[in-house]
């Protein structure tokens, strides 16, 4: 196992590689971040391990990162003494992106560096950001509690391949010394070093050292002795952890620091909260709202959830039984005095103090919301674009929260006469006309199916606002979400309208008369149609169109029956209720018919019409093609 042996870069590896070096150039320093973090996160890895294994230390229980620089090979080192990397382990991690859904991820890139670089900051470039500055990169490594001679060469000039082989190190942990380009000698430099440093690895609590070089005895002015100092390691860092640091003492610049350091993204945090909590559970959180969806939300094993210390002992990356997944967006840590050292996820999972931390921390994170949405609307549409599909999951999800989350909620409305959905529950109930005690709603595919909808035709004639929502997750939200605020949510394309005292007396009388006068009619339709439909009524609800189909009450609507479908649920078939408007000129007309086989096929015509309406397709669309033309063909004889 001691030769070496040549490897090719994963793909996906490569394309990174050529994207980090042309597309990053303009923030070159942030490779000393990502592999300082990474050191630190193998420091912090090995402290948990000790906990059950304390030979893991082999005596040196002296946890840093040490960085140091050559100037005349051009070269600088970030060595650590933390976990290190078995041979598997260092073609693993060191020669694929273990993440899912990194071939669709690269397909998003677009070839624009300024574009490009933001997405590769929310994908995280760790390791590889060594290449930015690096003509050839080189990794020393042996992990604790193995031999000295199972240590592990790799090497790699960034271009396809990388090479193995098995060395003796004396020490446990990582060394990875980069051989830097000749227009990135800057970097060789101890005071950039040290600069870099100081901006962005004060929060680590792990100690970052650089090496001081010692002083020959010399004279002072007074001709007095000064005597010799030994060179030695000297901390750069405050190496506390940040969030146990006083709030008033910690400036935003750390703040975002150390969003970047535990979040690995590129770009600042839209806001965070530090808070301590003191009473019956004692912990910290440092909660971050990003700016921007990390590019895999949506993808079902993407790993979320907080950073979980205990008592400043770093125990698991992604605790997410602190966090309810409708939250999964949010970012941070929580360090708790009451959980015990060696918890693990299956004790978290039925814990009561993980349970009381998760309910506290949510109310947290929703109050944030709350606060963000009040001062600034401007920055809470910012984040509404970005993570308003996912808080959308929360009434179905949090029922003690529902109606908080409900307050959070933003939607298109025919008040506005805008797609974007700025308009939340309060400002609709604010406008609500005297006498209006329930919310109205669409759901349809698109916005523009919403909006133009003739379902809303008498609502917008009473000048009645509706909301508009055409998200996939909308009829999801609106099943878990059946009132706010003692007001019923009330769909205008389900059973009746209930418009109550928004309908006046005189109002009512000719809705009765005119049903009283299409009996007949209703009739001969119902007869015409059979089977297709379970109901045929006068409708309520249309102005200027001559009929369309509604859910009854208790059915499932036509969105729910498409997100079922679109799941690989089998539905059972629904038929629905049509309402016809017979004040308009073509249903008028349909009435004056003798011809019984004519009016069949009128009567399928305005039912498949108002189908293509409501759904936005049909069953049998050359059917519908094959009727329309024939009847166009009759009439123009």
């Amino acid at each position: 196992m001691s030769q070496q042996e040549t490897h090719g870069f994963q793909t996906e590896v490569k394309q990174l590689l050529h994207l980090m070096i042309h597309s990053l150039y303009s923030n070159k320093e942030i490779f000393l971040r990502e592999l300082v973090s990474n050191a630190a996160d193998a420091v912090d890895k090995l402290r948990y391990l000790a906990l059950t294994n304390d030979a893991l230390y082999e005596g040196d229980g002296e946890l840093r990162v040490r960085i140091s620089a050559d100037k005349e090979k051009g070269t600088v080192t970030i060595e650590d003494n933390g976990v290190g990397m078995t041979r598997d382990g260092v073609i693993e991690h060191l020669g694929t992106i273990a993440k899912s859904g990194t071939a669709d991820f690269f397909k998003n890139l677009s070839g624009e560096s300024s574009k490009d670089s933001q997405l590769i900051g929310q994908f995280g470039v760790g390791f590889y950001s060594a290449f930015i500055v690096a003509k050839k990169v080189t990794v020393r490594t042996r992990a604790a509690g193995h031999k000295a001679d199972e240590a592990v060469l790799w090497e790699s000039e960034g271009e396809g391949n990388f090479t193995v082989e098995n060395i003796t190190k004396a020490t446990r942990g990582t060394e990875i010394t980069l051989h830097l380009r000749d227009e990135e000698k800057e970097f060789a430099d101890d005071w950039r070093l040290r600069s870099i440093i100081t901006k962005y690895s004060d929060h680590i609590s792990v100690p970052v050292e650089m090496w001081q070089e010692g002083t020959p005895e010399s004279d002072d002015a007074d001709g007095e002795k000064i005597p010799a100092t030994e060179g030695s390691w000297k901390v750069m860092n405050k190496a506390t952890a940040l969030w146990m640091r006083n709030k008033a003492d910690i400036s935003d610049e750390e703040y975002q620091e150390f969003y970047k350091h535990i979040s690995h993204d590129y770009t600042d945090a839209l806001m965070w909260s530090h808070n301590r909590v003191e009473g019956k559970q004692e912990y910290t959180s440092l909660l971050y709202i990003p700016a921007k969806a990390p590019w895999d939300m949506w993808n079902r094993d993407r790993k979320h959830g907080l950073k979980l210390f205990v008592q400043r002992v770093f125990i698991m990356d992604d605790a997410e039984q602190f966090m309810p997944s409708y939250l999964r967006f949010v970012q941070g840590l929580i360090d708790s005095n009451d959980l015990p050292l060696n918890v693990s996820r299956e004790i978290l999972q039925d814990n009561h103090v993980t349970k009381a931390m998760r309910t506290g921390i949510t109310k947290r994170v929703l109050g944030m919301l709350e606060k963000l949405a009040k001062d600034d609307a401007e920055k809470y549409q910012q984040f509404w674009a970005e993570f308003g599909q996912v808080l959308k999951e929360g009434p179905a999800e949090d029922f003690a929260n529902r109606e908080r989350i409900a307050g959070l909620l933003r939607f298109a409305s025919t008040h506005t006469g805008s797609a974007a959905p700025t308009v939340s529950l309060d400002d609709y109930i604010s406008r609500m006309k005297e006498g209006q005690t329930k919310i109205y709603y669409i759901v349809a595919d698109s916005h523009e199916a919403a909006a133009n909808s003739p379902h809303l035709e008498l609502l917008r004639k009473k000048d009645i606002e509706v909301l508009l929502m055409s998200e996939r997750v909308d009829e999801w939200l609106i099943n878990h979400l059946a009132e706010y605020k003692d007001k019923q949510l009330h769909s205008v394309t389900r059973g009746d309208l209930e418009l109550g005292e928004l309908e006046d007396a005189s109002e009512k009388e000719a809705q009765e008369k005119l049903e009283q006068e299409s009996v007949a009619l209703v009739e001969r339709i119902k007869a015409a149609l059979g089977s297709a439909v379970a109901d045929v009524k006068v409708t309520s609800r249309l102005t200027d169109t001559p009929a369309c189909v509604v859910a009854g009450d208790g059915e499932m609507s036509t969105q729910m029956i498409k997100l079922m479908q679109a799941a690989g649920q089998s539905v059972p078939e629904v038929k629905p209720t049509f309402e016809i408007n017979p004040a308009h000129p073509l249903v008028s007309r349909l009435n004056d018919l003798q011809d019984e086989a004519a009016f069949t096929d009128w009567s399928n015509l305005l039912l498949q019409q108002a189908q293509l309406s409501e759904k936005g397709s049909l069953v049998d669309p050359s059917a519908f093609i094959k009727l329309m033309n024939q009847m166009l063909l009759a009439n123009m004889k």
